[in-house]
């Protein structure tokens, strides 16, 4: 089925059922509200279907009253799945050929479209579109429509359209915090998404109610901080949200790094150093080839599967967090300022942080391993300066990170490009994309062909065929074994058990 063609059949559908529906009720208002409409009119062209369908939006409807009832009556028409999400408030979904039908009344009591509008959040979602006027057919808004519409069909009490094309994100009051302090974070993940600009007063009571923040629940903290992490505009709106002090609220460690000084690589103190560390990330994301040209390859695939947004969310949290163990490691040797162990510190803070934050225990496993090892690709660097780097090097790497090694790099490039204070080396990032490249190479050829393989012994053949006492160091005895077969040293099992035997012997004599 053509895409087009499809949109708009089940744009018909939609029309069709609602206006059955409606007929049937005795044709209450009904209307296109909140987030899908303003998607559609920042889209500018394309129907409201369509538009919410392509940026990931559900459908958001709102009547009078009698929601619930309203969206089981359409699922009669239309077939799908009824979810009823608040029967107090009246609030149900329809889902329904991927989409997302949500039906609402009146919110708070409100006796009008308008008071309701007036209830929500920001302007520019305080729009309705009257689905219905004068019972003309149900239609769903188009440009055309939108450009030539009658007085009454496009409601907007809080001047919404205007702040839209200005490009300001306004609240649609005063007690709009108070209403839901969550609100707090949705106006900088409004910032970030559509790259919009905060309104000056709706910034200086964002400074003045940061407080409420508090009262959150982590989840919801945590939903929309991803939201605003994942939009193209974030390191600019998190650097607003650092300004507001709401950041610092719910993300107080990272509070620490400010005024931090840092060695003359760098050029920022350290909370700047991790925000710009965020800034850089989003642009190696955009265009991995051009920071790793011999082995983007490797790279990209990365981001594919079911795990990819989760991925990618949790790469952007370490880019901002990485450097979270600096302010508690700092010292000087000298002239110079240090920073050791602020890597393994770091992925301390980053494990409390997650479970304060309630984090899959999936997210905070891969957030601690970023952040702990995220100065590995510069040591190994150095080591290459001076030495070159051998398989041994390139496996403790591998079997360190796993299926998570692009990431370690994509982390690493952006850290280099975050700093450029006079004391960095020039072609720090060409070295990092070198580095890679010769990771990827050593691995392919001299690491998979081993590891692809069965392992000449395993812990079974420790106990039984040299009398080993099973305990923690068995692993340290197979790992070593396999870096052994990497390097050419041991090929055959009758090797195998030599090496053991000489290592077992030295172990004990040192």
């Amino acid at each position: 089925m053509d895409p087009a063609t499809g949109c708009n059949f089940a744009q018909g559908r939609l029309e069709a059922a609602l206006q059955e529906v409606l007929r049937r009720r005795g044709a209450p208002p009904l209307y296109l509200a909140g987030g899908a409409l303003r998607d559609w009119l920042v889209g500018g062209s394309r129907p409201a279907v369509e538009a919410a369908a392509g940026l990931g939006r559900d459908l958001d409807f709102t009547l009078p009253a009698g929601a619930v009832a309203f969206a089981r009556d359409l699922a009669g028409e239309l077939g799908g799945t009824l979810v009823v999400l608040d029967r107090e408030h009246d609030v149900a979904r329809l889902v329904w050929q991927g989409r997302e039908l949500d039906f609402a009344a009146f919110r708070e009591g409100a006796a009008s479209i308008e008071e309701d509008l007036r209830r929500r959040d920001f302007t520019i979602n305080a729009m309705a579109w009257r689905l219905n006027p004068a019972g003309e057919p149900v239609a769903l808004p188009s440009a055309a429509s939108v450009k030539a519409a009658a007085p009454g069909r496009l409601l907007d009490p809080c001047d919404g359209l205007a702040d839209l094309q200005a490009g300001v994100i306004r609240v649609t009051g005063p007690n709009a915090f108070a209403a839901d302090p969550l609100r707090l974070l949705r106006a900088y993940r409004f910032q970030a998404s559509l790259r919009f600009a905060l309104d000056p007063a709706t910034d200086k009571l964002i400074s003045s109610n940061a407080l409420m923040i508090d009262t959150v629940a982590a989840e919801r903290i945590v939903a929309e901080l991803d939201a605003t992490l994942a939009a193209c505009g974030a390191a600019t709106a998190l650097a607003a949200m650092a300004a507001s002090g709401l950041l610092y609220r719910v993300l107080p460690e990272l509070a620490a790094g400010c005024g931090v000084a840092q060695p003359d690589s760098h050029h920022l103190d350290v909370a700047g150093h991790c925000h710009e560390t965020l800034a850089q990330l989003q642009v190696v994301l955009a265009d991995p080839a051009r920071f790793f040209p011999d082995s983007h390859q490797h790279l990209t695939p990365y981001f594919t599967g079911a795990r990819c947004f989760q991925r990618d969310i949790a790469l952007r949290w370490a880019a901002l967090l990485h450097d979270l163990g600096k302010p508690a490691t700092g010292g000087r040797r000298g002239e110079r300022l240090t920073f050791y162990h602020h890597d393994r510190v770091g992925a301390e803070i980053c494990g409390r942080l997650a479970r304060r934050l309630r984090l899959s225990r999936w997210r905070r496993t891969l957030l601690q391993l970023l952040v702990r090892h995220h100065m590995w690709p510069f040591h190994l660097n150095n080591a290459r300066r001076r030495t070159g780097i051998k398989p041994r090097a390139c496996l403790r790497l591998v079997r360190a990170l796993g299926e998570d090694l692009p990431a370690l790099f994509f982390l690493a490039m952006a850290d280099s490009l975050a700093g450029r204070g006079p004391g960095k080396p020039p072609a720090m990032e060409r070295e990092l994309a070198s580095l890679h490249a010769e990771v990827m190479r050593v691995a392919e050829e001299q690491l998979a062909p081993v590891l692809q393989q069965p392992p000449l012994l395993n812990g079974h053949d420790l106990q039984q065929l040299l009398g080993l006492t099973p305990g923690p160091w068995f692993k340290k005895i197979l790992a070593g074994l396999e870096q052994a077969r990497v390097e050419g040293a041991v090929c055959t099992r009758q090797e195998a058990l030599a090496w053991v035997r000489n290592f077992v012997t030295v172990q004990q004599i040192s």
